[in-house]
């Protein structure tokens, strides 16, 4: 929502918001970007009679200012209906969907559009580090939109992807997540294959090879795919780090590129894949591509390094799903092979708060020397026979051989880390949320 906020703000339109569920990164962004934002939820915020009211997924529908828009009237629409509204119209779309990559997927890709001179418009739930921003509207003809599998809203419970008509859709991949919405994996599943039917005859579809429950997804539909992976058209050799950056080669169909990044790890370079095959579809230069990815800057929250202090770094990403944890941390560690790595984890997703990942996690933090786990800084209703386990995850990682603790509230680490640390060392901390600041704190205390 705050994305989409600061969209409308510079289009001309008066923005108010009332608590828009964001990390402190962005509630700064909106601020500098002169909207108003409203603490907690009363029916007086709306006093004003606002032409129009966009509800987020986040609201329920007893929620007091939802349920004045209802009784006064007053007109509403969801997010993705507001997009197609005001921004996405009679533009060629670039949607990137899966259950991880769609940030910096869909960064890259924006990326690669505007170093082409293409001028596209993108909406994407990160803050990109080269524009300061998390939005763009410009006047080429393609907009680049991260399309979520979560829910539109309470009034309709749909995934937000099926409100696009992408002319180009990327499929990351398909795991378990969001387990307060999705009962299992095939109930996931069933929503990505009605994504794939609604487009199939209208959306030149690119996709993960690698992922068994995606290529379950496409195998009973017509589409015709472009796949990249370990098998797919589009693959990778060659992975190196050179002077701190990520080096390798991209073979696709009758062609070869040579890639300098500065984004780690192989999960960065099928993110990068995927852009590249896009790129190509639409017809950009390869020399342009080579260029951009060369020039990215990333992300905020996605490895971001917040600071260096007496020779320890500490870096902030919002990784919470098991993979993603192991994903990272892969990445980053042979960056940092003089020190120890220390994995900070809060998990406080609505499904890292409930047991189904309770035996994932563990192994996720393999690469890491220390693993710090704090109980989650929200609390959330969930019934006591579906909790996770922080507890249970130290003594589980302790098994494995890694050096784990755990703690009940972010003060408690900052009490007890710094002492630990020497230079050389990386502090990765992994978070959905803003953690209480701990990264900016840590770095005071060393």
């Amino acid at each position: 929502m705050g994305t989409l906020a600061c969209i409308l703000k510079e289009m001309g339109y008066q923005v108010t918001g009332s608590d828009l569920n964001v990390y402190p990164p962005m509630s700064d962004f909106l601020r500098k970007k002169g909207i108003h934002l409203f603490e907690g939820y009363d029916p007086r915020h709306i006093d004003h009679n606002p032409d129009l009211v966009i509800i987020g997924n986040a609201i329920s529908k007893d929620n007091p200012e939802a349920v004045a828009v209802l009784e006064r009237g007053i007109e509403y629409l969801s997010m993705p209906q507001a997009v197609n509204r005001f921004l996405a119209k009679d533009k060629k779309i670039i949607l990137v969907t899966g259950t991880h990559g769609k940030t910096t997927t869909s960064s890259i890709m924006a990326h690669i559009l505007i170093s082409a001179g293409l001028d596209p418009s993108f909406m994407i739930g990160g803050i990109l580090k080269d524009y300061n921003s998390s939005f763009k509207i410009g006047q080429g003809e393609f907009m680049v939109i991260e399309g979520d599998e979560y829910d539109t809203a309470f009034f309709d419970k749909g995934p937000k992807f099926m409100h696009y008509d992408p002319a180009i859709a990327i499929m990351t991949g398909i795991e378990f997540d969001h387990a307060d919405i999705f009962k299992d994996i095939d109930h996931i599943k069933s929503v990505f294959r009605a994504f794939v039917k609604k487009n199939e005859e209208t959306a030149h579809i690119i996709a993960c090879d690698d992922n068994l429950n995606l290529n379950q997804v496409l195998s009973g539909s017509c589409v015709e795919v472009e796949t990249y992976g370990s098998k797919g058209q589009w693959r990778f050799s060659d992975h190196r780090k050179i002077d701190g950056k990520t080096a390798y080669t991209v073979q696709g169909p009758d062609i070869q590129l040579s890639i300098n990044t500065r984004l780690p790890g192989e999960h960065n370079i099928y993110n990068s894949l995927a852009c590249i095959a896009a790129a190509r579809k639409i017809g950009i230069r390869s020399d342009t591509v080579v260029k951009a990815l060369a020039d990215f800057n990333g992300i905020k929250r996605r490895q971001e390094i917040r600071g260096v202090k007496k020779g320890i770094t500490v870096m902030d990403d919002f990784a919470h799903h098991p993979t993603a944890v192991q994903e990272t941390i892969k990445a980053v560690r042979p960056f940092y092979r003089s020190g120890k790595l220390v994995a900070v984890f809060e998990p406080r997703t609505n499904t890292s708060m409930r047991y189904f990942f309770q035996a994932l996690y563990p192994r996720a933090f393999d690469q890491a020397d220390m693993v710090c786990i704090c109980e989650p800084g929200v609390k959330k209703k969930i019934e006591a026979h579906e909790k996770f386990s922080c507890r249970q995850l130290v003594r589980d990682i302790r098994q494995t051989g890694v050096s784990a603790h755990h703690f009940e509230k972010s003060d408690d680490i900052l009490n007890f880390l710094p002492a630990r640390l020497s230079s050389g060392d990386l502090v990765l901390v992994m978070s959905n949320g803003g953690f209480d600041n701990i990264h900016a704190r840590l770095l005071e205390r060393i």
